[in-house]
């Protein structure tokens, strides 16, 4: 596994402008391996789209669902596999890395926010910071900022949080929602890596552009989860009619 962690670390870094790493999701075994088959060298699992394959909302899924899909994932591939585990279903953070690790994953995403209401920056940061603690070179640590999902949208919030994050261990920071034309100025404002939410729909900039406006990596959250389903949706009719 410490290899698998090594190597997940190793494809962040001294990313070149316009050549962010992409992770695309899997939602389940199947979508992963046909992701690795593509050549995507990592993937990252989003906790919507896994909600989605296992019947549930998104947020509702129970901690012991999310982590035996996981682990099923994990399973099916033979490349790191980055875990969202949401805000960590209120498990402690020696618990919370022990699940993770039972799962194969080689990070996770965890986020600022509950209920839809940003939680307080310093108490958060002290959490992230046990996390880190007890997980060391473990995991890679991508943390969620979400001033613009549920806070005001102000970058340079977002730049503050950001900074307690990556003071307490975060090795990643992911402003999601965050608008393309505040990229550079987030870029500018953050240290380390950061994560950049792309769509699939055509109407956003692409992965190598968003690249070029500051991201070291590019996730899609459940997009390619709900693509697949629209697709299949489109041929049952087909098939039917």
């Amino acid at each position: 596994m410490s290899g698998k962690v090594e190597l997940f670390r190793s494809l962040h870094r001294r990313r070149q402008p316009g050549d962010p790493l992409v992770l695309p999701g899997p939602w389940d075994a199947a979508s992963a391996r046909a992701l690795v088959a593509a050549g995507f060298p990592a993937l990252a699992t989003p906790s919507a789209g896994v909600a989605a394959s296992l019947g549930y909302e998104d947020g509702a899924t129970p901690a012991d669902e999310m982590f035996a899909a996981v682990a099923r994932i994990v399973r099916a591939v033979d490349v790191p596999v980055s875990a969202d585990v949401e805000g960590g279903y209120g498990l402690a953070p020696k618990e919370l890395v022990e699940r993770l690790l039972e799962a194969g994953a080689v990070g996770c995403n965890l986020e600022d926010s509950e209920d839809g209401a940003l939680k307080d920056p310093r108490r958060h940061a002290e959490w992230l910071a046990e996390v880190r603690a007890v997980a060391a070179d473990r995991l890679f640590v991508n943390a969620r900022v979400d001033v613009f999902l549920h806070g005001d949208g102000d970058p340079e919030r977002a730049i503050e949080r950001a900074a307690l994050y990556v003071a307490a261990g975060a090795d990643c920071v992911y402003p999601i929602m965050a608008p393309a034309e505040v990229l550079p100025l987030l870029r500018s404002g953050i240290q380390g890596p950061v994560n950049v939410l792309a769509r699939l729909d055509g109407e956003g900039p692409s992965p190598t552009a968003l690249g070029e406006l500051g991201a070291t990596r590019i996730t899609f959250g459940p997009g390619l989860q709900r693509w697949t389903a629209l697709a299949l949706e489109e041929r049952a009719v087909e098939l039917k009619g």
